[in-house]
């Protein structure tokens, strides 16, 4: 029985002029949500379709990225092709894009001209630094963020690495960019629902600079009132076959901690009895955790400590993580297919109990979409 509940954005269409990484995972969930997008790719397509990983030729990068869109291939440059994206406009309540600041004015496809053709328009731009100050046409890229954030600088400071006599940290991760798709994301959601009291859409302007601002909330407080030491984590302690982390978040959880590996007589020691003490010598008693940690497997590691109540878990892999029974349990991943096969993609990590959420389960090919998008275009033009 087909489940009659409509998808949260069921009804919405959004035109994706979108590449690479934050603006596609943006409109992904937008997808997600039932919204029908339609993604408009150049003749060559989205650089990310020649990314590894590659199965017979198809990236299934790619896919994660874009699953459940339409795909059309248009020129924009096309006189023919422009006037068919201004007639779907009309009909479209998000547009999305992360061009440099300036490209789509360029091509008559800026918000104002566009809104003009229609008001209730939700236009997002996702850029590295914003569509306007002295940083606009700066060239973006998650990892320039990332370091131009104090992003890397802190994560290197973390790790005891210092940042003048060594090189600092480069993550391979683009935290910047799924960041900006998720803020992107809240921002057109929170549009929409303006555009219910005012009938009117909106411009959303979304940088990754300041959304990975916002993921450093000590270090930006830090950063203006200086502390007197550098705030004290948890570092990787040494199993005998591995490593684990562990993060005994109060005084009550590390005395816990501190009972169940048997440090006897412990609240004798200056060092060990207070919050304070510990606080202070923070290296010291971090190595004497790891000597009982290292003598240990992780697994006896995460058994004795976290029956204590003390949060613990082994250093896993993404493939481990994927295979954990809670996602299963969950339906965390959903099975996605492409013309080289199937793939598991994650969906958004929430469930609401009135909808389904979920990625859809086709990826579309380049430009399969095309003479669909054109003819749904020449009908509106004729109505």
């Amino acid at each position: 029985m087909t489940d009659p509940t409509p998808d949260p954005l069921h009804g919405q269409r959004v035109l994706d002029f979108t590449t690479m990484m934050a603006g596609p995972y943006c409109t992904r969930f937008l997808a997600d949500m039932g919204a029908d997008v339609i993604k408009i790719e150049s003749p060559e397509g989205d650089y990310i379709r020649q990314r590894e990983p590659l199965r017979d030729g198809h990236s299934a990068y790619f896919g994660h990225l874009n699953a459940g869109k339409r795909s059309a291939c248009l020129d924009l440059k096309d006189p023919a092709s422009l006037a068919a994206v201004k007639t779907l406009v009309r009909s479209c309540d998000v547009l999305v894009e992360n061009f440099r600041p300036g490209a789509m004015q360029r091509l008559g496809l800026g918000y104002d001209e566009l809104k003009a053709l229609n008001p209730r328009l939700i236009y997002c731009s996702i850029s590295g630094f914003g569509q306007t100050g002295p940083d606009a046409q700066r060239a973006a890229y998650a990892q320039i963020v990332q370091a131009a954030s104090g992003f890397e600088l802190a994560f290197a400071g973390y790790q005891g690495d210092g940042t003048t006599e060594t090189r600092p940290a480069n993550q391979a991760i683009f935290t910047a960019d799924v960041l900006g798709a998720l803020f992107a994301y809240a921002g057109i959601l929170a549009a929409l629902n303006q555009r219910h009291v005012t009938g009117l859409g909106q411009h959303v302007d979304t940088t990754l600079f300041e959304s990975m601002l916002l993921l450093m909330p000590y270090e930006v407080q830090e950063a203006q009132f200086p502390a007197a030491r550098r705030r004290p984590v948890y570092p990787p302690l040494k199993a005998s076959d591995g490593f684990v982390m562990l993060s005994a978040v109060s005084p009550r959880n590390f005395e816990a901690l501190l009972d169940a590996i048997g440090f006897d007589g412990w609240r004798d020691d200056p060092m060990l009895a207070t919050d304070r003490g510990r606080q202070q010598h923070w290296g010291e008693v971090m190595t004497r955790v790891e000597a009982w940690t290292s003598s240990r497997t992780a697994a006896e590691c995460v058994r004795v400590i976290g029956d204590a109540g003390v949060p613990i878990t082994r250093y896993g892999s993404v493939r481990d993580a994927l295979a954990e029974p809670q996602l299963a349990h969950r339906g965390s991943l959903a099975t996605v297919h492409d013309a080289a096969g199937a793939f598991r993609v994650p969906n958004l990590p929430f469930k609401l109990s009135g909808a389904h959420i979920g990625v859809r389960a086709k990826v579309p090919a380049l430009g399969e979409h095309t003479r669909e998008v054109l003819d749904e275009a020449a009908r509106l033009a004729r109505a």
